[in-house]
């Protein structure tokens, strides 16, 4: 054989490992999101699709590199610990939590799989990083925003669930907030939505009465029949999120959840290549929005200072 000859087949002999390998398709990761939504609710919805646009863009693409396995626990604690025992058992390379419930279930379950949280109410330790909603000083200013509004309450009712929502430190910072204000603080722990109408009800016995709800997937989950409420009632209220305006909510102020997820999905990208959840630190969120129910306003008597009119995102006429 001619030298020529062999260095040609030994270059070929050689490129065809390099070749076969990058034909190999990537290895498929896996990963499983608890929502603590029902399926068929279209805001938990549009923040999973969120998530998963913003892998996209990062070059991670369902079907072809990663699976996503998704449980939707529909604010049922005891599905949520079920299903986080489900999604463990994939052994999957990393699990995205909603919320503070849903993370709570999922470290009952794993201390080892990453762990990234996309809008939890208090900061949890462990395998686990994320993104926060809000910080529970965030209660002192929706009941700022309450007298804003109404300048006339002088009693404020928390609502939240005990056991959906970290109130404790936001009960405190309400609480404290009420004092600053000459307003008499009523914390209201509801279970079910049949204890929402003794609260509303309660509250309008005397006047001047109002109500902060807390951050809480429970209430989220039934904020219909709270927004009405609240207006058969007369109570005037404020919310920490926009869907509550959008059903006929006072006003609401907090931040962008789809944006909390697509943040996480940088941290997923992250985590899938290497780096450890330890090491990347729990953000605030960066984007904080207010809306404005005029209509409901004029339902209840109220003139909306022009100021806030002026700073909302948004005012539905």
């Amino acid at each position: 054989m001619q030298r020529r000859e062999f260095i040609t087949l030994l270059g070929g002999t050689l490129a065809l490992p390099l070749t076969a390998r990058a034909q190999q398709p990537q290895r498929m990761r896996r990963i499983g999101v608890l929502m603590a939504y029902a399926e068929s609710d279209r805001e938990g919805q549009a923040w999973v699709a969120a998530f998963g646009e913003e892998l996209q863009k990062l070059g991670w693409t369902e079907g072809r590199n990663i699976r996503i396995d998704t449980r939707w626990a529909a604010a049922d604690v005891e599905a949520m610990q079920r299903f986080a025992k489900e999604l463990v058992a994939l052994q999957p390379d990393l699990i995205l939590t909603q919320n503070t419930p849903t993370t709570a279930a999922m470290l009952q379950q794993t201390r080892t799989i990453p762990v990234i949280f996309a809008n939890v109410a208090e900061r949890p330790g462990g395998n686990v990083t994320g993104f926060v909603l809000f910080e529970p000083t965030m209660a002192g200013k929706w009941l700022n925003l309450l007298k804003e509004i109404a300048p006339s309450v002088n009693r404020a009712a928390f609502l939240f669930n005990p056991a959906t929502a970290p109130y404790a430190d936001y009960l405190g910072s309400f609480e404290a907030s009420a004092r600053s204000l000459a307003v008499e603080a009523i914390a209201a722990p509801v279970h079910s939505p049949s204890e929402f109408e003794a609260v509303f009800s309660a509250l309008a016995r005397d006047p001047n009465g109002g109500l902060v709800a807390m951050a809480d997937i429970f209430l989220s989950n039934h904020r219909v029949e709270i927004t009405t409420l609240a207006k058969r009632y007369r109570i005037p209220a404020v919310y920490p999120f926009h869907q509550f305006t959008e059903v006929g909510g006072l006003l609401s102020y907090g931040n962008d959840p789809p944006d909390n997820f697509r943040r996480a999905a940088t941290y997923t990208d992250r985590v899938l290549k290497g780096e450890k959840p330890g090491d990347l630190p729990v953000q605030a969120p960066t984007k904080y929005e207010l809306r404005i129910n005029l209509k409901t306003a004029k339902t209840l008597g109220l003139e909306m200072p022009l100021h806030l009119q002026q700073r909302a995102d948004e005012v539905i006429e």
